[in-house]
């Protein structure tokens, strides 16, 4: 039998496989998300996200120093708030001594190199779990982003490299880059979550930061996961209010919009590899169904080939010692 080309001569050993790949991974490629707590030498391990883990300050300090040592440059900090702190104005995300500000300072000093993005939503503190403020029943839009303007600006000035806001207002990004200019913080950067859809794969997040929503649903301001044309145009839009990084998410069932935003935009385009992603790999690996250190690797593969130039992931430690 006589073939022109051979296709599978480039698959024939691992050496080729290699020599040939068209997406590759590093430890550059993630930003690891840290769930931040009160107390001292506090650790508490999320029951729906076996092997993650909600720290208090210090021992997150001693985590970002490892991180570093690992190759891993970027993490994603959320905070946990007391329930007597919360309330429908977000008031002690402001507090320039809150769990936030003060992680962001310690993060800083012990590792000042490490780049520390924040996340800015009201939901973590908000007495009833929504990303904004409530009025009759309502989340409204403008009083909210002025409060995550503020917050954006208390980030910076505790020496946040990049503030995230996750909460899908409307002009929340011009507000906040007219925010931080006018405040003097002209080299903080952005990275919107501007594809963010209303999933059902958020629960696992939810349990480690108690932030569900107290009524309702999130649906009146997250996307609706059948539209893609639209997370075009929100992140179009999002660029043009001053984003130099843009998110979709969640990662896994998005990849087709992922795709679309890269080939939309001309900045740098993040996913997010949810809680609920996490769940599912660790509960399939642990019944015995699938291998989990393939699917980890297949799946932030995955990503990365749909046009992803960083990927937010629980795997990332895992990922790292893979990839090695």
């Amino acid at each position: 039998m006589y073939l022109q080309r051979r296709n599978r001569i480039l698959r024939q050993s691992a050496a080729i496989r290699s020599l040939v790949a068209e997406t590759r991974l590093s430890p550059a490629d993630f930003i690891v998300p840290l769930f931040i707590i009160e107390g001292e030498n506090e650790s508490s391990e999320i029951s729906s996200m076996p092997g993650y883990y909600r720290r208090s300050v210090d021992l997150t300090v001693k985590e970002v120093k490892e991180l570093w040592q690992m190759g891993l440059k970027c993490v994603l900090l959320f905070v946990k708030s007391k329930d007597e702190l919360k309330d429908n104005k977000g008031t002690e995300a402001l507090n320039p001594e809150g769990l936030m500000q003060r992680s962001i300072r310690a993060i800083k000093d012990a590792v000042p190199d490490l780049l520390v993005m924040t996340d800015v939503a009201l939901d973590p503190f908000s007495s009833f779990g929504h990303d904004g403020i409530v009025e009759h029943g309502e989340i409204v839009n403008d009083p909210t982003v002025e409060v995550l303007a503020k917050m954006s600006v208390s980030h910076a000035k505790a020496g946040a490299d990049f503030v995230a806001p996750s909460d899908m207002m409307d002009g929340r990004i011009g507000a906040i880059r007219q925010a931080l200019e006018e405040s003097g913080y002209t080299k903080t950067g952005i990275m919107a979550y501007s594809a963010k859809y209303a999933s059902c794969f958020y629960g696992p997040f939810r349990d480690a930061l108690d932030s569900a929503p107290g009524f309702g649903d999130k649906k009146t301001y997250q996307m609706d996961y059948s539209n893609r044309i639209e997370a075009i145009r929100e992140t179009i839009m999002d660029v043009e209010e001053g984003a130099d990084i843009v998110m979709v998410k969640p990662a896994l069932s998005y990849l087709d919009v992922i795709r679309e935003v890269k080939n939309a935009v001309d900045v740098p385009v993040s996913c997010y590899n949810i809680s609920g992603e996490y769940a599912m790999i660790k509960a399939a690996a642990k019944m015995g169904w699938i291998d989990e250190n393939k699917a980890i690797l297949e799946t932030l593969t995955s990503m990365k080939r749909a046009g992803a130039d960083m990927i937010a992931t629980y795997f990332a430690r895992q990922a790292v010692k893979l990839i090695d």
